[in-house]
């Protein structure tokens, strides 16, 4: 035990220095608990208030789509340049080297499949095994307008319960069946519904016309989804409308995985994202960098 025989008095109280009483630097989560805004503060970076997020959990319902079929190979080389990593508890067991020192955004819902309905799906992961993984945030699926739209919000409110008793915060997934427009008026909704039932963090689409009015009616940080595969130059474009009319991130996929050159695009992805860096001038990079990777070197 400590020696109680030589105990001084304190001195250096700062005396009128006040405490600092600073906001969070993350929209809608300044009332979270310490463990919360850590975990969030994992995720976004505190200097940008920005993320560059690499989702690989399309297994989950697509099996192994191109450049997931060995993410030990394809994947775990992206790594030191994401903010964090969207995957599945499976994935990550087998796949992912446990010296990874980047946040995980485990996907926490699921059950069932590209041969059936996609809105079907169920609470995937208990909470305790998010703990034991170490987890940085819960995604789960919501399906607002799908067949299966009360079971997926019954999804979500379960995870935010059980991520709140043990200071995980939940990401909201917004999926769109293909009978629903991703115009603004559902994508507004859609987030809303989401920020509403205790989402800490949305992922949704962008859209041309109107997404700022989506991301200034959410009340909690929006990050956009990649989606299918574009041109390159055509996916840095949309990561910069979308994080100039407010969009705290991205959370792409195959827009980076199943690129000619995926280390030399999720760079210039992060360039767009935390140095509002213009397209352009990150295509620029992008072929820059794919020109260095792919150069044979003199061996004369």
């Amino acid at each position: 035990m400590p020696d109680v025989d030589d105990v001084q008095d304190g001195k250096d109280y700062h005396i009128g220095v006040p405490m600092p009483s600073n906001a969070f630097f993350l929209k809608g989560s300044n009332s979270l608990d310490w463990g919360m805004k850590n975990r969030l503060a994992r995720i976004f970076n505190p200097a940008t208030g920005k993320t560059v997020m690499l989702a690989v959990d399309h297994g989950y319902f697509q099996g192994p789509t191109t450049g997931l079929e060995r993410i030990d190979i394809a994947i775990v080389p992206l790594v030191p340049y994401a903010d964090a990593l969207m995957i599945t508890r499976g994935a990550l067991r087998t796949s992912i080297p446990a010296e990874m020192s980047k946040p995980v955004v485990l996907r926490s819902s699921g059950g069932q499949s590209i041969l059936k309905e996609l809105s079907n799906e169920l609470v995937a992961v208990d909470v305790d095994d998010a703990v034991r993984l170490n987890a940085s945030a819960m995604a789960v699926q919501v399906y607002v307008g799908g067949v299966h739209e009360h079971q997926s919000i019954g999804n979500l409110v379960k995870v935010v319960d059980a991520g709140t008793r043990n200071g995980i915060p939940t990401l909201a997934v917004t999926g769109v069946g293909k009978e629903l427009a991703r115009d603004a008026k559902y994508l507004g909704l859609a987030t809303r519904i989401c920020a509403e039932m205790g989402a800490h963090v949305v992922k949704t689409y962008y859209c041309e016309k109107g997404f700022a009015r989506v991301a200034a009616a959410c009340p909690v940080p929006l990050v956009i989804a990649g989606g299918k595969k574009l041109p390159e130059l055509d996916a840095l474009k949309m990561a910069y409308e979308a994080i100039d009319q407010g969009a705290a991130g991205v959370d792409m996929g195959r827009n980076i995985f199943q690129c000619d050159a995926p280390i030399a695009m999720i760079q210039a992805v992060r360039a767009v994202v935390h140095d509002q860096e213009k397209p352009d001038k990150a295509y620029e990079l992008y072929q820059s960098l794919k020109r260095d990777a792919h150069a044979v070197p003199d061996r004369s």
